[in-house]
């Protein structure tokens, strides 16, 4: 009950503040205007108005976010993709089969192509037509259409791409662009106002309005990037977009949202893709490290299962990526981690971080646990998949 007191308390101190503030401004620009004087019985005082400062304590003014959106709105782009994709009828229609097959359980495969379409968005990286966008938007792309703020289009080619990051670079024959204006995402908070623009389902340069919910996400089926999240809306087609902070720097680059909740969508901090982006620019790929093994945190209760004490420390190997590198040296479902490279490891994240100070062709060792004997596994470590991502 005194929680519960104390969140009210709180709730209603904020309201009363809130009103206390605008009233103030209310006064402020009502009874004062914009400056002059203001007679009191104890003579003329002179009126200095407020002004809005774009540092801590910042207020946002009337035309702050459209002013903001209108000039980040010119490096933002469109992106068109299509594919052709042949299917057989028999997968249309697989009762047919049934009624016309030839007896022998065959049925004829006629083939049935049609062009698979997909929208997404990206910004001007670079003056002489580099496009940052999201490796997904791209995918498997065969046509790839890029539609500038002022309306010209572009035929676009990928020229970069990082699965790791799901970044990449689409190139255009254009010079003298509008390049984004690059911030970086080392100092933001939970609770920092953002702005997201993109085409989500196809509405170009749609601009919503949020805040920074939260940082250091993981999506492992997006990426291998610890993620912004935030409550600014972004829907299917945001892809590739900025997401803007309240200066009108490119502080992340839209990805990924949850389908099964609102208002909650990831961003990949723009430090990641600035570094990627040079890279992707300058040699078209990135080397980088792979193991190639799904793992779990040992819980108390699940090392118990597995036979050990219940205070025992290391990395569940939930599963090794058939054909990989772990797969080849012999590490297995089962297994428990304990050491890499000599150093102690707890959670997946601490294994994260030691191989990708390898680079492809090293060679690490794993010291794991197995059948209540412990055993050196030598990993020879594999470059990061490139395969396409299509959605």
């Amino acid at each position: 009950m005194r929680n519960q007191s104390g969140k009210v308390g709180t709730v209603v101190g904020g309201i009363a503040i809130g009103v206390a503030t605008g009233l103030c401004a209310f006064v402020a620009g009502h009874m004062y205007g914009s400056g002059g004087s203001l007679s009191t019985t104890g003579g003329t005082v002179d009126i200095v108005p407020p002004k809005l400062l774009p540092a801590a304590g910042m207020a946002i003014g009337e035309n702050t976010i459209a002013d903001i959106a209108a000039k980040a709105n010119t490096s933002v782009v469109n992106i068109d993709t299509s594919r052709s994709v042949t299917l057989s009828d028999s997968s249309f229609f697989p009762g047919l089969q049934f009624f016309f097959g030839d007896g022998t359980g065959q049925f004829p495969q006629l083939q049935r192509k049609f062009e698979q379409k997909a929208k997404g968005s990206g910004l001007i990286y670079r003056q002489d037509g580099y496009i940052l966008t999201n490796n997904h938007v791209v995918g498997t792309a065969q046509n790839i259409k890029v539609t500038l703020a002022d309306k010209r289009t572009f035929d676009g080619k990928v020229v970069g791409r990082d699965k790791f990051t799901d970044l990449a670079i689409v190139k255009i024959d254009a010079t003298g662009l509008p390049a984004a204006k690059l911030g970086t995402s080392k100092n933001l908070r939970p609770g920092d106002w953002v702005i997201a623009i993109g085409s989500p389902m196809g509405l170009d340069h749609t601009v919503t309005m949020g805040i920074v919910s939260a940082l250091n996400r993981s999506l492992s089926e997006v990426n291998e990037v610890q993620l912004i999240q935030t409550d600014a809306a972004i829907n299917h087609g945001n892809s590739g977009g900025p997401l803007l902070n309240i200066h009108g720097e490119v502080i992340g680059i839209n990805t990924a949202i949850r389908p099964d909740a609102q208002n909650i969508g990831f961003a990949i901090p723009i430090d990641v893709a600035k570094e990627t982006g040079d890279q992707l620019v300058a040699h078209g790929n990135i080397p980088r490290a792979y193991v190639g093994i799904y793992m779990q945190s040992l819980e108390p209760k699940l090392a118990k299962s597995l036979g050990l004490t219940e205070n025992a420390k290391g990395v569940l190997v939930a599963k090794a990526a058939p054909g990989g590198p772990a797969d080849k040296a012999g590490l297995t479902q089962g297994d428990v981690i304990q050491k890499v490279d000599g150093q102690a490891v707890t959670d997946a994240t601490q294994i994260q971080e030691i191989v990708r100070k390898h680079k492809p062709g090293d060679t690490v060792a794993f010291l794991v646990a197995r059948n209540n004997s412990l055993t050196t596994v030598d990993v020879k470590i594999g470059d990061y998949p490139s395969q396409d991502q299509t959605d």
